[in-house]
C-alpha cells in the first residue's frame, strides 16, 4: 500500500511538472491537459518563456552592435558575444559558399535563441511551479520551451517555409513541381513513385529538426523530474550536479545541430540550380 502510493505520489509529481499552462483563444478559459490536440488552445508558457529568451537575445546583442564601435575596454560579456558571432560565422562560411544576406543571421539568431531556451532547463526543477501553484493557484506550469514539441516544430517549420521560398525563388514554379514529379526518375510512368518519396523527403526535414530537439531536450528534463522526485533533497546534488554537467553539452550540441541543418538545407536550395 506504500509503495503504490509512492507510484502515485510520483506520477503526480511528474505530470504536474511535464503538463503545460494552456489557454483555450476561443472560451477565453484555461484548459485541461485533455484537450491538448485543439487547435484552438495555446500553451501559456511554452510562448512566455520562448519570448522572454527571443527578447534577452535582441536586447543583449542590440546593446552589443551599438557599443561595437566604442572605444572602451571590451567587458567580458563583449567577448564572450564575439566568439560566438566569429564561431557561427565560421560555420556558414566553411558550409555555405554562396551569397546570401539571410544564412548568417539566421544561423545566429537560432543557436543563441536555442541555447537560451535550452538553458532553461538547468534552473531549479521545482523553483516555478512553486510560486506559480502558490501564488497564481495555476494547477501545472512548464518553463522549458524547447521540450514542448509546438515549440519546436514551429522553429523548424519556419526553416521549411524558407526552403520553399528559395526554391521557388531560385528554380521557379515549373522546376519545383518538375523535381516533385520526375527525380529521381525521369519518366511518366513513374511520377506516383516520384512523387512520394519527393514528399517524404521535403518533409522528413522539418519533422526531424523539429523531433530531434524536442526528443533531446524532453529526456533530459524528465531526468531532472525523476531525480528531484525520487529522491530528497539533501540527496540530489549526488545526480543532479553530474547530470546538469553532462546535460550543459547536450544543451549546446542540439543548438548547435538545429543551426547546422539549417545552414545545409538552406544552401543545398541556394546553391544547386539545375
Amino acid at each position: 500500500m506504500f509503495v503504490f502510493e509512492e507510484i502515485c505520489n510520483l506520477k503526480s509529481y511528474i505530470n504536474n511538472h511535464l503538463n503545460h499552462l494552456r489557454f483555450n483563444v476561443c472560451t477565453l478559459r484555461f484548459s485541461e491537459p485533455a484537450s491538448f490536440f485543439s487547435f484552438e488552445v495555446v500553451n501559456i508558457d511554452s510562448m512566455l518563456f520562448s519570448i522572454i529568451a527571443g527578447v534577452v537575445f535582441f536586447v543583449t546583442f542590440y546593446n552589443f552592435s551599438s557599443k561595437i564601435c566604442s572605444k572602451s575596454v571590451p567587458g567580458k560579456l563583449h567577448i564572450f558575444i564575439e566568439l560566438v558571432v566569429e564561431f557561427v560565422d565560421k560555420n556558414v562560411k566553411e558550409m555555405f559558399h554562396g551569397k546570401n544576406k539571410l544564412i548568417a543571421p539566421l544561423s545566429l539568431t537560432i543557436f543563441v535563441w536555442m541555447f537560451l531556451m535550452n538553458c532553461i532547463s538547468l534552473l531549479p526543477i521545482d523553483l516555478f511551479p512553486f510560486f506559480v501553484e502558490n501564488i497564481f493557484k495555476f494547477p501545472s506550469f512548464h518553463i522549458l520551451p524547447s521540450s514542448d514539441v509546438n515549440i519546436t516544430l514551429s522553429m523548424a517549420l519556419g526553416v521549411f517555409f524558407l526552403i520553399l521560398f528559395y526554391t521557388i525563388k531560385e528554380r521557379g514554379v515549373l522546376h519545383f513541381v518538375f523535381s516533385l514529379l520526375f527525380k529521381p526518375f525521369n519518366n511518366f510512368i513513374f511520377i506516383p513513385i516520384n512523387f512520394i518519396l519527393e514528399i517524404v523527403s521535403l518533409l522528413s526535414k522539418p519533422i526531424s529538426l523539429s523531433l530531434r530537439l524536442f526528443g533531446n531536450m524532453y529526456s533530459g528534463e524528465l531526468i531532472f523530474i525523476l531525480i528531484s522526485g525520487l529522491l530528497p533533497w539533501w540527496l540530489q546534488w549526488i545526480l543532479s550536479v553530474p547530470w546538469a554537467m553532462f546535460h550543459i553539452f547536450v544543451i549546446v550540441l542540439q543548438s548547435f545541430i538545429f543551426m547546422v541543418l539549417t545552414i545545409i538545407y538552406l544552401s543545398m536550395t541556394l546553391i544547386s540550380k539545375k
